[in-house]
């Protein structure tokens, strides 16, 4: 059954905006999560990227805050510092994407909010948080980093967001995590969102949401229906050369290509290059302004291929990306599935290839056992 965006009791500022965007109608995250999160319930929500739930939570988020006053601030915090929703990211590009989301859809209302994260200078931030912020979206390493030099102030949080929160687990942020909840007040929203429900963040969960409620739309580590799956057996010394030869003769304009390594992937684009197909890396070694100039030039088309490591395989949104190639399988299999969750997004199409090599061939059986294909 379709609805529209009007229904779900957005504002008209918020129905124009997403109107403005393109959109008609909302994904089945965002028409179960947008009412539940303007009552103001706390919510568990099990969605990958691509599912639109940036939108879902961002939307009545601001509705909220612009219908809401604001809580009466506590004494150790300047007026203007009193940030009353936090959204917490595991990697700077998903954070770049949701703030310009929440710019985006929050154009016609009068909040306003900032960006924090790591790899760049801190002083532009604080200078941010100073001018005062409603809305911040943050990494949870460089939050502390302000908390520490108090520059921000957490004690008026109405609502909080953790966004791929499996995500942040994987990359060691628990710790982190229960260090900033700790300086929140108690009586607040929560949402968490999660592509995999694990044993860890079902015990997050209940430390963390009040009688939440629980919306789950994609099937766990469930592969994209949109998207062909298709292998290449080939010797790994020939990997490179099958790669030109695919891109080029296909004429593919854009490709996402993940290898395991850095290292690896520094290297495959400077070959690539050297065949005349223009391509750059993007991981975990390359500064903040780099790794934004190069998805800036993939998105733009200047970029033909972007290689990547799995610190890119969630968060990166690229709208209808036709082609992920796995140069290497990953060492875990739900890897696997976030990775062509690159492709095969908001209703297009999309192919994902790996060319997989005779040693690979245990990692390969590994990830047909997990999607049972």
């Amino acid at each position: 059954m379709t609805q529209s965006f009007s229904v779900l009791g957005l504002s008209a500022e918020l129905t124009r905006v997403v109107a403005e965007q393109g959109y008609s109608e909302p994904t089945p995250v965002q028409a179960q999560a947008i009412p539940l999160i303007l009552e103001g319930r706390d919510v568990l929500a099990g969605a990958q990227t691509g599912t639109g739930k940036t939108a879902g939570f961002t939307l009545p988020l601001l509705q909220r805050l612009a219908t809401m006053p604001a809580r009466a601030g506590s004494a150790a915090a300047q007026p203007r510092q009193r940030v009353r929703a936090l959204i917490l990211t595991p990697t700077r590009e998903l954070a770049a994407q949701v703030e310009e989301s929440v710019r985006t859809y929050g154009k016609y209302m009068a909040l306003k909010s900032t960006l924090i994260y790591g790899g760049v200078n801190i002083n532009p931030q604080i200078d941010a948080l100073r001018r005062g912020v409603d809305i911040l979206v943050a990494t949870p390493g460089r939050l502390l980093d302000h908390l520490q030099q108090k520059t921000v102030e957490l004690s008026n949080i109405e609502i909080l967001v953790l966004d791929e929160a499996d995500r942040m687990l994987d990359m060691g942020f628990i710790r982190d995590i229960r260090r900033i909840l700790a300086l929140l007040p108690a009586k607040r929203q929560n949402l968490l969102f999660s592509a995999t429900f694990s044993d860890e963040i079902r015990k997050l969960a209940d430390g963390l949401l009040d009688h939440p409620a629980m919306i789950e739309v994609a099937r766990r580590n469930a592969e994209s229906e949109l998207v062909a799956q298709r292998v290449h057996p080939v010797d790994s010394w020939c990997k490179r050369d099958l790669l030109v030869h695919l891109v080029s003769s296909g004429d593919w304009r854009q490709v996402l290509v993940f290898t395991r390594m850095k290292s690896g992937a520094n290297r495959l684009s400077e070959y690539l290059c050297k065949a005349g197909i223009e391509a750059t890396a993007i991981h975990g070694n390359k500064s903040q302004p780099a790794r934004t100039r190069a998805l800036a030039g993939f998105k733009a088309g200047t970029v033909r291929v972007l290689v990547a490591t799995d610190i890119a395989a969630r968060g990166l949104d690229i709208e209808e990306l036709p082609h992920v190639v796995n140069f290497e399988l990953p060492n875990v299999p739900e890897d696997y599935v976030h990775r062509i969750g690159r492709t095969g997004r908001a209703g297009s199409s999309g192919e994902a290839l790996s060319l997989v090599s005779a040693e690979e061939r245990p990692l390969l059986a590994a990830i047909e056992k997990l999607l049972t294909r």
